[in-house]
């Protein structure tokens, strides 16, 4: 038999020097944040107390809660903006990479959890917004997550994040009155408690024993 004659079409590359995976993780929080940018560009040559009045979180009003959805967009300045936008970034791109299923359900929780308990807890006549909620929450879920999967590498990570953004835990203290301490609390709650419900569903499962018969 003759020895089949190699192909003509040249082996696929993978192209680029980032992983797709990468990529994608460096996209989507993005996105999340150019929204943010153009929002904030909006009420800078438009009117930033009206915007801040449609998207913010009015507390206990039965018509703001749709406001818990659109509140992390806004922000008050662009000092608030800023502040947020560097972690925001940087967790964003931490969660993303273990996948867009993770990121989406971690986001999800903390997204909610964060928001009604600004509109239970905030002060009347307040109007909170800014995604410093969600930030509190990614951070919460990528300290804790590596503990409740027993994961010496996330745990290692979790630590690393402690130990650089580990201040940002005394804004869940109420001191500024500026500042929403309860976004800051319930999405670090939101982050613990995704963290957990990820943890039960994806952690590790052990392999059922199969019962074999006695030999005689």
């Amino acid at each position: 038999m003759p020895a089949p004659l190699p192909s003509s079409e040249p082996a696929k590359k993978k192209s680029g020097l980032i992983p797709q995976k990468w990529k994608s993780a460096i996209i989507v929080p993005g996105v999340f944040l150019g929204i943010m940018v153009i929002l904030q560009i909006i009420a800078t040559f438009g009117s930033s107390a009206k915007v801040v009045a449609w998207g913010g979180i009015h507390p206990r009003q039965v018509n703001s809660l749709l406001d818990i959805l659109t509140a992390p967009f806004i922000h008050g300045s662009w000092g608030h903006l800023l502040a947020n936008a560097v972690p925001f970034l940087i967790f964003g791109f931490l969660l993303m990479v273990n996948g867009a299923k993770q990121f989406i359900a971690v986001t999800v929780v903390v997204w909610l959890v964060s928001g009604i308990g600004v509109w239970l807890l905030a002060g009347s006549n307040s109007v909170t917004v800014g995604a410093s909620g969600i930030v509190f929450g990614w951070l919460a879920y990528l300290v804790v997550h590596g503990v409740f999967l027993r994961d010496f590498g996330k745990i290692a990570l979790g630590v690393v994040l402690l130990l650089i953004w580990g201040g940002m835990f005394w804004g869940v203290l109420p001191k500024d009155p500026n500042i929403s301490w309860q976004a800051h609390l319930f999405g670090a709650i939101g982050g613990v408690l995704a963290a957990w419900l990820v943890a039960k569903a994806d952690g590790p499962r052990q392999p059922k024993q199969s019962k074999e018969l006695p030999a005689y």
